[in-house]
């Protein structure tokens, strides 16, 4: 289900003081992918979800799923378009009193499904997110990544077609969250749902999204694919939320790749590469060809939800000005892009 969203505005009176969380935002989110909505704390991404996901009303603008509008629901339309979409917490918010079964057929009893099809549906669930022999575990005795999958199948329960996760990952380890992502990614392959992913973690975005949206101070700053914004990031939110990603030499993703920094000096400049250029002797070259001296400081693959490959290089430049100038025009006739690493293009 594709999701449109036209001038969305959402302001809030705190101690009289006006807070303009969402400020004129119009996005499409495809049908069929897992979109990421990724901001800072304050960018106003929980809010948006919330008024995507028709958990509180806009003061304007229009909301469409598919091509039908709905924002403007009857109470009863809204409660139909709710049982629809499914929505995962941080906290998991499942219910203490019940066993891990008994939280996923809670939605199914809400909406009156018959006994057989609820425990039915609830054994297929618990299959789906690999805890078939947990289904009369107390919530107490499961770990967050359990709760976690658990609340995924609640997610899942009613069939929805769209499958929103609220800073889902965020109270897990590294190594949980990656398999936490690894689920939703199958499910929503072989599910075909549209998954709106709302994030402050970056290493999220990499590893589960196909398209994101940047927000920040309620505003939409940058939009695209994964891999077309990795490579060239264009607002200086992005470019901080991935510098901070690469400094992080503890980083890892699956295949045990990730950006390591073993200089904390220098760096003026970045470089980035992606696809094919990752494996090209581009430093090779550059050094060879002109009279300057390269000092690499950080570097490093990082591979991106859809098997793409994205470089990153931290380095010094030195030498003849001309010669500089010369090297970096070159590196970047070879498809990578050349950045001065305090933001903004050389």
């Amino acid at each position: 289900m594709e999701i449109i969203l036209k001038n969305l505005n959402r302001t809030y009176v705190q101690k009289e003081t006006k807070v303009e969380a969402v400020k004129n935002i119009s996005l499409i989110i495809p049908s069929n992918k897992i979109y990421g909505i990724i901001g800072k704390s304050g960018a106003g991404k929980s809010t948006l979800v919330r008024l995507v996901s028709l958990l509180e009303n806009v003061d304007s603008g229009e909301i469409y799923f598919d091509s039908r509008r709905v924002d403007n629901l009857s109470k009863d339309e809204l409660i139909q378009q709710h049982r629809r979409m499914g929505m995962i917490f941080q906290n998991f918010n499942l219910f203490s009193s019940r066993t891990a079964a008994q939280n996923i057929a809670y939605p199914m009893e809400i909406c009156k499904v018959p006994s057989a099809e609820i425990k039915k549906r609830v054994k297929e669930l618990l299959q789906v997110v690999g805890l078939s022999d947990r289904g009369d575990a107390p919530i107490s005795t499961l770990s967050g990544g359990q709760k976690q999958r658990i609340a995924i199948a609640r997610a899942l329960a009613n069939k929805p077609d769209i499958l929103f996760c609220d800073e889902a990952t965020s109270a897990l380890d590294p190594q949980t969250t990656r398999s936490i992502l690894e689920l939703i990614k199958d499910i929503q392959k072989k599910m075909n749902l549209t998954v709106v992913m709302i994030t402050h973690q970056m290493e999220v975005v990499r590893d589960a999204c196909d398209e994101v949206a940047v927000l920040n101070e309620g505003e939409v700053v940058e939009t695209g694919k994964v891999s077309d914004v990795f490579a060239n990031p264009k607002s200086e939110v992005t470019k901080d939320f991935i510098n901070h990603l690469s400094s992080n030499a503890a980083d890892k993703n699956n295949s045990g790749e990730g950006i390591v920094r073993w200089s904390k000096a220098g760096g003026e400049y970045t470089l980035h590469f992606i696809g094919e250029q990752t494996g090209s002797p581009v430093i090779s070259s550059v050094c060879k060809k002109f009279d300057i001296e390269m000092n690499i400081r950080a570097g490093g693959i990082q591979m991106l939800s859809d098997n793409q490959k994205v470089g990153t290089m931290v380095v010094d430049i030195t030498g003849d000005k001309a010669e500089v100038e010369k090297a970096i025009e070159y590196i970047r006739s070879q498809n990578v892009l050349v950045e001065l690493s305090e933001g903004g293009k050389q």
